[in-house]
Formats: C-alpha cells, sequence, structure tokens
C-alpha cells in the first residue's frame, strides 16, 4: 500500500515529479480502468469471472487521503465492468480516515473483504474485515470493530490466503510483516499474532503490501521493496510461515510514474497475471494511482520471471456478445468519462464532452451482423451523439474513417432520466472488431449519461 514512513513534503514532491512524464496514448490498454484513479489492485477469481478490488485515489490528492474502495471485473482480461463503491470508511463505524489496501476471498459461499483504516479508537492503523454474499456487495462491517489494532501505525495492507489444509492465514504491516492464524468463520483469528522476518538485503527489504502465492509445494511472499521509491521483489519458504529464502526482484524500480508500487498475482483460465499501479493517467502520480495487468509466465523451477510494465496491457481470453444487454460501464479503454452510482439506477457512465469516446475491445458480431443499436441515455440538456466506429477512430490529421452508424441522443429531462435511443445500421457489421463509441456534441457542457448498450 502507501509508505506512510515518507514525510508529507517529500511525497509532495516525488509526486510533482511524477506527473510531469507522458500521457496515456489512446491505443493502450494500460492502466485498464479510466474513470477513477485506482491503486493496491487485489485479484480473486470466481467461476467465469475476474474481480480485482482497488483503493480510490482521490482527484488532485496531495497525500493518501482515501475515502472508499472500488470493485472491477471481466471475464475476458480486456473488457472491464465496473461495480462502483460497495465499501466505503462510513461502512466501519470505528474508522475515520485512510482507506488504505485491501483484499477479498471466498470462503463457504461469502466473501470476506479484509481492510485498513485510520481507527478514531485506538488513532492508529487498524485492519477490519466486512463480509458480503456476492463478490460486488453489498459489504457490511462483519464484526463491529477492528479486527485488529493496538495503536500502532504498521498495521496496514492485509493479504489473505488459504491453505490446502483449509487454514487460514492474514498477513499485514509496514515496515514489519505481521501475521495470525484466523478461524473457520474467517472473522476471527487463534493463537498470537506473530511477527516474520523476509530475510532480504538492505537494497531489497521488505516495506509493504505483502500478497502470499501457493504454487506447488512452494510458497511465496510478494511485497514492495526497497523503501521510496519501491519495486516489487520476493521471498520463498516451504511453509506460509517460513522461514523465508530470499529470491529477487519481480518489477524493477522505474516505468510506472508512481514512487509506491503494489501487486497482487492469480491464474485465470490458464493464464497467470500480475498486477500493480501506476501513476500513468493524465493528472496522475504518486497520489494518483491507477491499477495495470501484466501476463506472465512462471520459470520452470516456480520463480518468477523479472515483469517491466507496458501501456499496452494484456491480449484477450475471450470475446464480448453485444446482443445482450452491456452495461456502459463496461470497456477497455475510454476517455475524459466518470463513473456515477445510484440506488434506482446502479452504476453509470457521465461526464461525457465532446470528443470523449469508450473502447470496447473483441467484441463479435458473427456472420450474420448487427443491423440496430441502441443505447440507454439521459441528458438535462440538449444531448448530443454517438458516433459507433470499427478498429480505429479518426485522427487529427485523418478524417478518411467513416462511423459505421451515427446515433442522435436528445434531452430527456436530467440526467438520470434515462430512455432508450435506437438507430438502423445501413452496413450489416459482421465478425471480431474492437469497438468504439465517439461522443459528439457542443463544446463545454456535459453531452448525457448512458446506463447501458446493446446491438441487434
Amino acid at each position: 500500500m502507501d509508505t506512510f514512513k515518507l514525510t508529507r513534503t517529500a511525497a509532495t514532491l516525488v509526486a510533482a515529479l511524477s506527473m510531469t512524464f507522458g500521457v496515456q496514448q489512446s491505443s493502450a490498454e494500460n492502466p485498464f480502468v479510466q474513470t477513477w484513479f485506482t491503486s493496491d489492485p487485489a485479484p480473486m477469481a470466481d467461476g467465469d469471472r475476474l474481480y480485482v478490488y482497488t483503493g480510490h485515489d482521490e482527484d488532485g490528492a496531495d497525500f493518501f487521503w482515501m475515502q472508499e474502495w472500488r470493485v472491477y471485473s471481466t471475464t475476458d482480461m480486456v473488457n472491464w465492468t465496473d461495480h462502483g463503491s460497495p465499501l466505503a470508511l462510513e461502512s466501519f463505524t470505528w474508522a475515520d480516515d485512510r482507506a488504505w489496501a485491501s483484499q477479498t476471498i471466498k470462503r463457504n459461499g461469502k466473501y470476506y473483504w479484509y481492510i485498513c483504516a485510520h481507527s478514531k479508537i485506538s488513532g492508529g492503523m487498524a485492519i477490519g474485515v466486512a463480509v458480503s454474499k456476492t463478490p460486488y456487495g453489498p459489504f457490511v462491517d462483519a464484526i463491529g470493530k477492528p479486527l485488529y489494532e493496538t495503536g500502532s501505525w504498521d498495521f496496514i495492507d492485509p493479504t489473505v490466503f488459504i491453505d490446502n489444509d483449509g487454514q487460514a492465514y492474514l498477513y499485514w504491516g509496514n515496515p514489519r510483516l505481521y501475521y495470525c492464524k484466523l478461524n473457520e468463520d474467517m472473522i476471527s483469528y487463534s493463537g498470537e499474532v506473530g511477527q516474520l522476518d523476509i530475510n532480504t538485503t538492505d537494497q531489497d527489504r521488505y516495506t509493504e503490501g505483502p500478497w502470499i502465492d501457493h504454487y506447488g509445494d512452494k510458497y511465496y511472499m510478494i511485497y514492495a521493496a526497497g523503501g521510496v521509491p519501491e519495486h516489487i521483489a520476493y521471498s520463498e519458504s516451504d511453509t506460509p510461515l517460513g522461514p523465508w529464502t530470499y529470491k529477487g526482484t519481480i518489477m524493477p524500480e522505474g516505468g510506472t510514474q508512481s514512487f509506491t508500487n503494489h501487486s497482487g498475482v492469480i491464474d485465470f483460465k490458464g493464464h497467470s497475471y500480475f498486477f500493480y499501479h501506476t501513476g500513468k493517467l493524465p493528472g496522475g502520480g504518486g497520489f494518483g494511482r491507477s491499477v495495470a495487468v501484466e501476463e506472465y509466465k512462471r520459470n520452470a523451477d516456480g520463480s518468477f520471471p523479472i515483469i517491466n510494465p507496458t501501456d499496452a496491457g494484456v491480449e484477450p481470453i475471450g470475446t464480448l456478445n453485444p446482443y445482450q444487454r452491456v452495461e456502459a460501464e463496461t470497456m477497455s479503454f475510454s476517455k475524459g468519462l466518470h463513473s456515477q452510482q445510484t440506488a434506482k439506477t446502479g452504476v453509470y457512465i457521465s461526464d461525457t464532452h465532446n470528443g470523449d469516446y469508450i473502447k470496447v475491445s473483441n467484441v463479435d458480431f458473427g456472420q450474420k451482423g448487427a443491423t440496430a443499436f441502441s443505447v440507454s441515455a439521459a441528458s438535462a440538456l440538449r444531448g448530443g451523439t454517438v458516433q459507433i466506429y470499427l478498429d480505429k477512430m479518426p485522427g487529427v490529421r485523418d478524417r478518411s474513417t467513416k462511423p459505421a452508424a451515427t446515433l442522435e441522443i436528445t434531452g430527456t429531462g436530467g440526467w438520470e432520466k434515462f430512455k432508450k435511443f435506437t438507430t438502423k445500421i445501413e452496413e450489416p457489421i459482421k465478425g471480431v472488431h474492437n469497438v468504439y463509441f465517439l461522443f459528439q456534441g457542443r463544446k463545454g457542457p456535459e453531452l448525457f449519461s448512458l446506463d447501458y448498450w446493446i446491438f441487434k
């Protein structure tokens, strides 16, 4: 998670420097969330879908002033659905600040979300746990108090793991690594809280952000290392509690435009993925981070290769069906947009302006083809248009690319008064394409909100 040992003055300087780097290219798909700043990704596979639980850096923040956690999911690793914020500081009566790193795990049909936050009880950081019947919430505080706290500032960045014998472990800490054995109810622990020695060099010393991984007959502790700026290193053990042997670096320092890093690894549908965060979104940096992912293959002995950050992201491992309702907040990349959430509508896309767009990747229209397009939209003003482009949009110097269809959206009387709009597609769209929805209208004001879309 976030190295609070770093002074606010020094961190602000580093963040300012990191914001001077270049802006993400429109063809990229890392970071894979662009509607909000997100941090500390924690992946969890559940059936056919992969969920990633993240923190949320506030826009324009000068420190890690974080108020909520967010959830995103995918079936194909390129199109991510925003499930909003089912958990926030307000979910815990004992918490008052710093909604930092977290992780969720499933057991006995329930989902347990382990978080850290500043405690108004002890005045330090504390470990808490929320529970839900679904992976996307709603989540509620499972015990109404911290799971563990002593008033220490060390208690951040929980990671949770269930071993093959059914024993669950919880680890956390900066700059020391603590652990406890969770009971089967996952909301209490037995025995004493212990401390682990990761046996690293000074250059690769454990700092924060632990992630426990079990592969073959070995256990791997992955963590942010080296102080500030951080890189990702790991150690190996024959047991979940050590002794640990330092193995090396996974993601070297540099290339992320963030002075912290926080990783999680997972195998999903026969592929191995490494999640981390960057500062690469426009306006981002050390306090405006964004989650990203890389695919990797383990070495023959089970150890990790060097994994470098890329802008390209990962390849799709599935296609998207356009003939069923697709939430507007499902996308592989976007420009200029935010997501909002209400009890009535759920999550929807807002802040659309002239020139903003959504990209959806690997959309399979089949051989018969799509002949109509509909969208649920709302506008308190005059609306605008949605232009559909296949595989590429027109560039500044290339206006030859023509839209496959254009849909006009008129005012509906409010930003949440959604109405269905439909247009015909003159030449049927067939095959597999990357689809761009380009928004056009008056320059300046917001155009419309989007709930979902569908082709027919």
